[in-house]
């Protein structure tokens, strides 16, 4: 009897033994689990406030924008117009093309030029090849130096380049008074605000400069010029050009020609990189199709496989479908 409550005591010592062991155990563990989540979320938290000081210091050294000028020696900002060939959907107006063109020929061709576009881009957008090949001719073109090492004079073909109204670019700030016209075969890609800047500066020439304004002598006010003075005075006034189509001549309406031609000559291959762009998303969207298509149709065999585990049968014991047999 004395024996066997000795047993119980010490079988009952030995399990407070093991619980208490397996309490510390667990405490300890829970603290260091405490301890290293408290530092994952230290390092998380410095990490962050880092990256956030980071981006700040990066924004006020780099991110803010500085102002060269006054916003009244900036000039105006353009109004943004709906253009029809910006739209996705949309290709030039080739009957605007022609008009614009004539605008420009009569026009603005005896102060600017177009140094980058030849004749032959003209055939098939706004004229036929004949008219180009007349247009050409009216002008004349130096040859390469005969044997004796004279340059003589031959008509333009449709290989050649519309000429410049001046000879050099002394000349042309010569006449003038110091300015040097710019060459309008880029002027859309080379002024901020494209289209929307051209035209509004064509269309902006007020009958007299607002009070206060101070206009430079030899300058004409156009508040959506750098600094509102700019030494082209207004060349567009309504009914300056008759047009071939009949379209009534307003400034507007030339403004809005010349302003679609001088984006063409900036970009003449605007209509075609369109076309290739929607064969390009045709044809990627059905081999996208196809490759999806081949792709399911490739792994169906191991996405829809299932997975069977068997236990090892433990020994002495039989497994349930062996007995059956």
């Amino acid at each position: 009897m004395l024996a066997r409550s000795g047993l119980r005591t010490a079988r009952a010592f030995g399990s407070a033994r093991t619980s208490a062991t397996r309490n510390a155990t667990r405490n300890a563990s829970t603290q260091s689990e405490g301890a290293a989540s408290w530092k994952n979320t230290a390092t998380l938290s410095a990490s962050t406030a880092l990256a956030i000081g980071s981006c700040t210091f990066y924004y006020f050294q780099f991110g803010r924008s500085v102002h060269a000028m006054t916003p009244a020696e900036e000039g105006l900002h353009a109004t943004a117009y709906p253009w029809e060939h910006e739209k996705f959907f949309k290709t030039f107006d080739h009957a605007a093309l022609r008009r614009g063109f004539q605008v420009y020929r009569e026009v603005c061709a005896s102060c600017h030029s177009l140094q980058r576009i030849p004749w032959r881009a003209l055939v098939g957008t706004m004229m036929t090849v004949d008219e180009a090949k007349a247009l050409a001719e009216e002008n004349e073109y130096d040859t390469e130096p005969n044997d004796e090492g004279e340059i003589e004079k031959r008509p333009g073909k449709l290989s050649d380049y519309i000429p410049s109204p001046y000879k050099n670019d002394e000349a042309g700030r010569a006449a003038n008074n110091g300015a040097l016209p710019p060459d309008l075969s880029l002027i859309t890609k080379a002024r901020h605000g494209g289209c929307n800047y051209i035209f509004s500066l064509l269309t902006g020439y007020p009958e007299e400069p607002p009070a206060g304004a101070v206009v430079q002598s030899g300058l004409n006010f156009n508040p959506y010029f750098p600094g509102t003075g700019i030494a082209m005075a207004r060349v567009l006034y309504d009914g300056l050009v008759e047009y071939e189509d009949g379209t009534p001549a307003t400034t507007s309406q030339m403004a809005k020609d010349v302003v679609e031609f001088l984006n063409w000559s900036a970009e003449p291959e605007m209509d075609e990189r369109k076309r290739m762009g929607w064969k390009v998303m045709a044809i990627g969207s059905v081999l996208f199709a196809m490759s999806v298509w081949v792709k399911r149709y490739k792994w169906s065999t191991i996405k829809t496989r299932h997975l069977q585990y068997n236990p090892p049968v433990a020994p002495g014991k039989m497994n349930p479908r062996q007995s059956r047999r």
